[in-house]
């Protein structure tokens, strides 16, 4: 082949993988918010947008309804990595009108608590909270945050390791410390919940029972793919190293993703021979090159407005504003397409009923995320 039609050939295949691939736009869904930290939805058409200090608000599709959905901004220390980090709705919230939040209390500590819907749709009773789990924290920062239920019908929490930096009390390589960990919970039995019993540590004697995975320094965003129950944990670095994890929605729980052993791939504490190979090694890593800083992890894509995206697994970084997607064959390869470099502090990603995706700008903003690339047009099939 001569080097015009090599170099032709390598043109067409360079178009032909740009045409391919989406390009992202973001549609303004609210502005003027204070400090966007999660976005979800409660089976219906509303997106519920939790701010960070103390408030949760709705938009109905049109706007953002001027009385919040749940304001409970005495009971809540804001500042910094502190705040109302998390929300969940119940899998069965249209029956019994139940909904879970994460904040931090007035004393810095962790409160995950239940609050049930008044008889106004677009209210929350605040008389009904009772608290569900309660955490000391050490430090200020740190707090993970984040609330999923996994189609299992148990309550996720991802547990930061407790904050300062290095995770001095190597809590997240403690099993008798909720620290640092993935916890699963059964809120519908028990008081306040009550142990799966298949929990991967329930009847070690050595290790909490509430523990599914270890090994984590900041889960700040983790969530579960809705079409097969697989988990994405995109955990914080500490000075070096973002990572995402990876666990297959067919897990038996007990993973150990090596902080603070390792920061990604990287030995960290301690500096060589850190993986006996117990250790589960993250799926994405990135460094702190071009002003990334913070891994803020999203959702695999599963709407049907943009086909480009199917599948794709969108996460973000806080500082630098770019985000990227991936994508993981059958064998576990995983591919990274570099989709859009915004000017975002990107707090979080969110899902609609419908598995269309949005992202939260910390400044005060949230977007639709679209692919505003054209499909190619169909081909027409040529009759005999």
């Amino acid at each position: 082949m001569s080097r015009a039609l090599l170099l032709f050939a390598s043109l067409f295949l360079t178009l032909a993988a740009s045409a391919a691939n989406p390009l992202l736009t973001f549609e303004t869904v609210a502005t003027d918010l204070d400090n966007p930290v999660a976005v979800t939805h409660a089976g219906d058409s509303r997106l519920f947008i939790t701010l960070q200090p103390g408030r949760i608000v709705i938009h109905d599709g049109t706007r953002v309804l001027p009385t919040p959905f749940l304001d409970i901004q005495s009971l809540v220390r804001f500042g910094g990595e502190r705040g109302l980090l998390g929300l969940a709705f119940h899998p069965r919230y249209a029956e019994n009108g139940f909904f879970f939040v994460n904040y931090t209390d007035l004393s810095g500590h962790t409160v995950v608590a239940r609050y049930h819907v008044s008889s106004d749709p677009n209210r929350a009773d605040p008389a009904t909270r009772k608290q569900i789990l309660f955490v000391q924290q050490p430090f200020s920062n740190h707090n993970g945050g984040e609330l999923q239920f996994g189609r299992d019908g148990y309550l996720y929490i991802g547990m930061g390791d407790g904050g300062s930096g290095g995770d001095p009390g190597n809590r997240a390589q403690n099993l008798t410390d909720l620290l640092g960990k993935m916890l699963r919970v059964d809120v519908d039995n028990g008081d306040p919940y009550a142990i799966p019993p298949s929990n991967p540590y329930v009847g070690t004697t050595a290790a909490r029972p509430e523990i599914w995975a270890s090994g984590l320094r900041n889960p700040w965003r983790f969530s579960f793919d809705r079409d097969n129950g697989d988990l994405w944990i995109a955990d914080v670095g500490q000075g070096a190293w973002e990572e995402v994890n990876f666990q297959p929605g067919t897990s038996i729980g007990g993973e150990n993703y090596g902080w603070r052993r390792m920061e990604g791939t990287h030995c960290f504490n301690p500096s060589t021979n850190c993986n006996n190979g117990t250790l589960v090694v993250p799926v994405i890593e990135y460094d702190h090159s071009a002003g990334a800083c913070s891994v803020t992890g999203g959702y695999v894509y599963r709407g049907s407005q943009h086909p480009r995206l199917k599948g794709l697994y969108l996460y973000g970084d806080f500082c630098s504003g770019r985000i990227w997607g991936a994508t993981r064959s059958q064998a576990g390869e995983i591919t990274i397409h570099d989709l859009s470099d915004t000017a975002f502090n990107i707090s979080a990603f969110g899902q609609d009923s419908n598995g269309e995706l949005y992202v939260a700008d910390l400044g005060g903003a949230v977007y639709r995320i679209t692919d505003s690339r054209p499909l190619p047009p169909r081909r027409r099939a040529v009759r005999p």
